[in-house]
């Protein structure tokens, strides 16, 4: 069983692109490409557990933001063992993150974030 800890240098950039854009369209308002933006950075980070719970911890603030119940319910439990599969490497590739997507649920990830693992040489599987 492979361990993961850190985000790798080469995703680092990308996370934290998206983390600035996602802040960026926050303090704009629009609430839609923002949360866009925090699912991107969840599915770069989701395999290392600081990235992952960070995002987790982000979407549950703008849960509170958007004073959305289902958001707030739904995260809290990815806030506490999203970190620990992903620690693990038991996580569900592509998943988005947010309360309206199945936890485990596994999706397919967009060309652009594939590029994003290319670029890194890192594998998102």
């Amino acid at each position: 069983m492979k361990f993961y800890t850190s985000l790798p240098s080469g995703l680092q950039p990308f996370y934290q692109e998206e983390l600035m854009a996602y802040q960026l369209e926050y303090r704009k308002g629009n609430l839609e490409r923002a949360w866009q933006h925090l699912e991107r950075a969840h599915i770069i980070g989701q395999r290392y557990p600081y990235a992952h719970t960070c995002v987790h911890w982000k979407m549950l603030q703008f849960g509170f933001k958007i004073k959305s119940v289902k958001e707030v319910a739904g995260q809290i439990p990815r806030l506490i063992f999203g970190g620990v599969k992903s620690f693990v490497g038991k996580v569900p590739v592509g998943n988005p993150g947010g309360a309206n997507v199945p936890p485990l649920k596994p999706f397919p990830i967009e060309e652009g974030l594939l590029e994003i693992f290319l670029k890194a040489d890192v594998t998102p599987r």
